[in-house]
């Protein structure tokens, strides 16, 4: 397998499908008259503002990746955090966010519309979270499918802080019909795409942990991670926390929409590589599954005999890492890896280990992890039609020599 960090590193839309789709219009027309000045620039240079070190895996919408290398403390930086977006991001200033207001309406008793200022008057509530999008290992499933074709690093870990949506629910008043929170935001459908909403089972909605966020790491949201406000619904997966969060509404089933009722599920029994899964035999996808990397060494890197340290990261959605062992012998034995300090429920667990390889050649370094429930990283993916939840085994291939 290739370096992560290299490969698939071009953006999904190149300067030359821009064009070649403008041509097809009968248009004679350049680069800078199809896109804004800073997505020229994005192209010119192959980076977006402020993301400079992710790699592009589309440039609009928004679909970046974090080199896994740089996955290498426990807080990812917002400047190192992944992006995923479904549809084009809002343009929010600083002044439109201080007006900001949140529709809340559906089953409830009382429709209101809460501003940003209301919410930051609530209690405050801050949960340390990874968030992955469920997409993340989509490149290294056989057969593959289409979709954004990530490796390892549509994943981060960030302390958001914001009010509990049980707080805004509770005001609203959520009528005995209520069984689901749906989420909107202001981003807008790219073409005749559908409008990206989501919905929540109202027991989830009400967790203490499920908020809503204005801050992140410390500082206002970030535009690309859905300034002003944006759900976070920890341990389940990146698509439910939803950006730039302007309309709640509580309704009495599940939500009929396309990223609900088609996108974003998966099959109820295993099945086939390849194989067509019918509608019915499908389910709605929630939580994340148990799951590591290792972010050092990197791929192919070489050492002298003695001491070689492996490092990494474990999480497993809403359940606690328990172990995590490692081998530098293709899985012959596996030893356990020290595991970080700090701990948190829904945030990924440091670990370490250092070999002693003496003799020189090369060797493969593999790192599996245990969660509470006693669910295993296992040695094969679970295909599925959308390639979601790769968590198999990490390995990573380094050189011994004299």
């Amino acid at each position: 397998m290739k370096n992560n960090e290299s490969r698939n590193s071009r953006p999904g839309l190149s300067r030359r499908d821009l064009l070649v789709r403008a041509a097809r219009t009968g248009a004679a027309v350049t680069l800078s008259q199809i896109l804004p000045n800073e997505l020229t620039n994005a192209f010119a240079q192959n980076v977006i503002k402020g993301k400079e070190k992710l790699i592009v895996r589309s440039l609009r919408p928004e679909d970046l990746e974090t080199p896994v290398g740089l996955l290498n403390s426990w807080i990812t930086p917002n400047d190192l955090f992944y992006v995923r977006h479904h549809t084009y991001a809002p343009r929010v200033d600083d002044s439109a966010g201080k007006e900001w207001k949140v529709q809340v309406d559906g089953e409830v008793e009382r429709p209101t519309t809460v501003t940003l200022e209301e919410l930051k008057k609530l209690p405050k509530a801050s949960v340390t979270v990874t968030l992955e999008c469920a997409g993340n290992g989509r490149a290294f499933f056989d057969p593959p499918m289409p979709g954004i074709q990530w490796e390892k690093g549509a994943v981060g870990t960030a302390r958001f802080t914001g009010a509990r949506l049980a707080d805004v629910l509770k005001k609203a008043g959520v009528k005995a019909t209520g069984k689901y929170v749906a989420v909107n935001g202001a981003d807008k459908p790219v073409g005749k795409q559908p409008d990206f909403i989501r919905n929540v089972p109202l027991a989830k909605a009400l967790n203490a942990d499920t908020i809503l966020a204005y801050e992140m790491n410390g500082v206002p949201i970030p535009a690309l991670h859905g300034f002003p406000l944006r759900l976070v619904v920890p341990g389940w997966e990146g698509a439910y926390s939803v950006k730039w969060l302007n309309h709640i509404q509580v309704i009495d089933k599940e939500h009929e929409g396309f990223f609900v009722k088609t996108a974003y599920r998966y099959p109820n029994k295993p099945v086939a590589p390849g194989a067509a899964v019918p509608a019915e035999n499908m389910m709605p996808l929630t939580g994340l599954v148990v799951k590591s990397f290792i972010h050092s060494p990197a791929e192919s890197t070489s050492f002298k005999p003695g001491k070689v340290r492996v490092a990494g990261f474990a999480w497993a959605g809403e359940s606690f890492i328990t172990k995590v062992e490692v081998s530098s012998d293709n899985g012959s034995t596996w030893k356990p890896a020290k595991l970080g300090k700090e701990r948190e429920r829904y945030a990924w667990q440091s670990f370490e280990h250092e070999f002693n390889i003496t003799q020189v050649g090369s060797y493969l370094l593999m790192a599996r992890a245990t969660d509470d429930k006693g669910n295993v990283q296992p040695v094969a993916p679970q295909w599925n039609p959308s390639g979601y939840l790769w968590n198999v085994i990490d390995k990573v291939r380094i050189n011994v020599e004299a």
